[in-house]
């Protein structure tokens, strides 16, 4: 399962970025094959395809691109880095039941697809309310005045 995290502008060489337009553009254009260095060619599944084309365009985009296993475990250091958040307020979150976890020894691990769960429905809700107040700002029509208007 793949994971994508935008960071701040990511450096690609001119040169890298030639490529991977390049490779992009090809793969969008035919029907995506694999060949080894034996000159044996395989056609690629559509489900990969699509990935690699998702994936390719996410770089093109200057975007960074983290590839997890769903079921790998994550310790809770790794685990607060790919939500952004310290170790102490993951664990808090762990002890309020809001993502899952399992012991190992006397040591939290959890599930990859566990933590992106919990991402993806804290950034749904952190998107409805910046969209809930600006529609509010927008009906009461201080939207688009500067603070001190």
């Amino acid at each position: 399962m793949a994971a994508k995290e935008e960071v701040a502008g990511v450096s690609i060489s001119e040169q890298d970025q030639k490529d991977i337009l390049d490779l992009y553009t090809k793969i969008r254009a035919a029907e995506a094959k694999l060949i080894g260095p034996d000159g044996k060619t395989q056609l690629l599944p559509p489900n990969l395809y699509s990935f690699l084309y998702q994936l390719l365009g996410d770089l093109k985009a200057g975007k960074s691109v983290t590839i997890l296993q769903s079921n790998a475990d994550l310790t809770t250091v790794e685990a607060a880095k790919l939500l952004a958040v310290s170790r102490q307020f993951l664990v808090q979150l762990l002890e309020k039941n809001e993502i899952p976890y399992h012991m190992v020894g006397t040591h939290r691990r959890l599930y990859a697809r566990d933590v992106l769960a919990f991402k993806g429905r804290r950034d749904s809700a952190h998107r409805k309310t910046l969209d809930d107040m600006a529609r509010t700002e927008f009906q009461q029509g201080t939207y688009d005045r500067a603070p001190l208007d």
